[in-house]
């Protein structure tokens, strides 16, 4: 993944993929932490590094403009955690990611992409839904959520 992308606006350079590294988890915690009231933790991220999981980040400049973790499975992809800046959302750089991790998915030989969302990340599933994500099932209590509560999560599918 090492193609030179045209960003959406004029305000940042072009942009390219990059591995994700211990060295980049300082900037990826960053980020995680002002995009989520429930944030992944720095082991979370340490573990699917270990572990050997497809994680990229996406670069402009000295921008980091996002990031995603998915996992390989015989024939399919979960995609784990995709995000963008906040302060860069709604500019098309999560499209430009998803088409990133469907292509890499493809040249492994997946044939279905998988993720979870949060019920109430309405802004994430019309994304989804849009690029041809479908609806699948859904996990009661999957995430957690303000005051020790858990958050249902949508289980959404796209065939590759």
């Amino acid at each position: 993944m090492n193609a030179i992308l045209r960003p959406p606006g004029d305000d940042l350079p072009e942009a390219e993929f990059a591995p994700m590294t211990p060295e980049r988890l300082d900037a990826v915690m960053a980020i995680e932490a002002t995009a989520y009231p429930h944030p992944w933790t720095r082991g979370n991220f340490s573990d699917s590094l270990r572990a050997g999981y497809q994680a990229q980040v996406l670069v402009a400049g000295d921008t980091l403009v996002g990031y995603f973790v998915a996992m390989k499975g015989v024939d399919e992809v979960h995609l784990l955690n995709i995000t963008v800046a906040p302060e860069l959302q709604g500019q098309g750089w999560g499209r430009l990611m998803l088409d990133a991790l469907a292509t890499w998915s493809r040249g492994q030989g997946a044939q279905w992409l998988w993720l979870e969302v949060r019920a109430s990340n309405e802004r994430a599933q019309r994304l989804y839904a849009h690029y041809g994500y479908r609806r699948v099932g859904q996990r009661k209590a999957y995430y957690p959520a303000a005051h020790g509560r858990r958050e249902d999560a949508i289980v959404m599918s796209l065939p590759l």
